[in-house]
């Protein structure tokens, strides 16, 4: 339902976030992206999806050109409370739901809401410029407080029915959610992404902004199914018996991704190769895909700066992940410290997300980037490669991760007076009390 009394004056709003988290109703490790700003790492029950009218699955990156209509579609798992930011180019943040037209954000379970919706008094038409955008939603299981974040304005105000966001920039809006959220359940909160570009310029240009076109109804939006989440990555099971050591490469002539010694092939690793355009990414397989603890692994040969390579298909998930170079490393260093080499280090897990490159942040250092089922790796040149986890890790991310002004980290999480800690370029996290807390240096 719409207010209907209230009309704002033509307004343009940049549409684009933040990262996506898709899972079935059982609990899910979070997907983390090079696009994340704030994410919850913690398994949550709770799932929002999100997606455009071009693109019903939510994870492609469809095109739109000016002066097109866009319909924004989302659902839930669980009753929840709905908020849809966007981030511009230049670090202009709008919150467009919830807004006056609508009469609540609360979204009940199963249910997909589209904005605008039928008969709206407003509509959504893509104005440019030309670049790539990136739509965030965040569900919670209660009503969040963002008198901090944005207000809406007076009732003689032009633009009353949407809100005015008082902060600039990724890194300000990923401080003030965190804060946000903090006082929820661990896996009370949870946020998905949809990206879409306008125009055909590469991503990376200035972001694409839409036109809200107020007392026009809303042309009625494309039946865009639900979005069908992949299925949740469980834990590493327990071995019974101890897998073999890592194996030898085996010198075959052409061995194709994800073929076993059988012939048959493990599906999950050949679209992982496909995704990954791995002959510019893994090079070519020196083993055949084998049976690693609870799951599968097959090594490549690498390409360039990529260094050598795995596939990681843990079992009873539908996808495969790759990890490269130094994160490799160090993940098969852990694991031989820990087991000896059979399975995957248990403060890690299986690989839960592709590895990432970050770019330069603002502490002038770049690096790798890789997300486990337990937690996750960082990587550079000028320190190394540490792992975090649990609550460090959550705090960390929250902040918005090595693009934040801690930077990346200078070693591993370790306990300090018997609770978790860790140190970074530019500052530290100390867990007082139970509590993680933040320190600039």
């Amino acid at each position: 339902m719409t207010t209907g009394t209230r009309i704002p004056t033509r307004r343009m709003l940049a549409l684009s976030a933040l990262l996506g988290l898709a899972a079935t109703a059982s609990a899910s490790p979070a997907k983390i992206t090079a696009q994340s700003i704030i994410v919850n790492p913690v398994e949550t029950k709770l799932n929002v999806d999100v997606w455009v009218n071009k693109d019903a699955s939510g994870k492609a990156n469809p095109a739109y050109r000016k002066g097109e209509k866009l319909s924004v579609a989302v659902k839930t798992n669980a009753d929840a409370y709905v908020y849809l930011f966007n981030v511009n180019a230049n670090g202009t943040i709008d919150l467009f739901f919830p807004n006056n037209y609508e009469e609540s954000n609360f979204v009940q379970a199963g249910v997909t809401r589209v904005f605008p919706p039928e008969g709206a008094k407003y509509s959504f038409t893509v104005a440019g410029p030309n670049g790539q955008d990136k739509l965030l939603a965040l569900a919670s299981s209660k009503e969040l407080k963002l008198d901090d974040i944005a207000r809406f304005a007076g009732e003689q105000a032009s633009n009353q029915g949407f809100a005015q966001v008082r902060l600039k920039g990724q890194e300000n809006l990923a401080k003030a959610l965190s804060i946000v959220v903090n006082p929820l359940p661990a896996d009370g909160w949870t946020t998905d992404v949809a990206l879409f570009r306008v125009g055909t310029q590469p991503q990376g240009t200035a972001t694409g902004t839409v036109t809200t076109t107020p007392g026009q109804p809303a042309q009625p939006a494309p039946q865009s199914a639900p979005v069908q989440p992949a299925p949740a990555q469980p834990a590493p099971a327990p071995v019974a018996t101890p897998a073999p050591q890592q194996p030898a490469p085996t010198p075959v002539a052409q061995i194709k991704p994800g073929e076993k010694k059988d012939g048959s092939a493990d599906q999950a690793m050949v679209d992982a190769y496909a995704r990954l355009k791995g002959s510019e990414s893994l090079g070519n397989a020196t083993t055949y895909a084998l049976p690693w603890a609870d799951g599968l692994w097959q090594k490549f040969n690498g390409v360039g700066a990529y260094g050598d390579a795995v596939l990681l298909h843990a079992n009873g998930s539908s996808r495969s992940y790759a990890v490269h170079g130094m994160l490799l490393e160090r993940y098969l260093a852990l694991a031989g410290a820990e087991n000896g080499g059979v399975r995957p280090p248990s403060r890690l897990g299986w690989a839960a997300g592709d590895e990432k490159v970050i770019p330069q942040n603002s502490q002038g250092t770049s690096g790798l980037y890789g997300f486990f089922q337990n937690g996750a790796l960082y990587g550079t040149e000028k320190y190394g490669t540490f792992w975090l986890q649990g609550a460090v890790l959550k705090t960390y991310q929250g902040l918005g991760g090595s693009g934040s002004f801690l930077g990346f980290p200078t070693r591993d999480q370790y306990q300090l007076q018997g609770a978790w800690a860790a140190d970074f370029e530019g500052g530290t996290i100390r867990t007082v009390n139970g509590t993680p807390k933040v320190y600039r240096k």
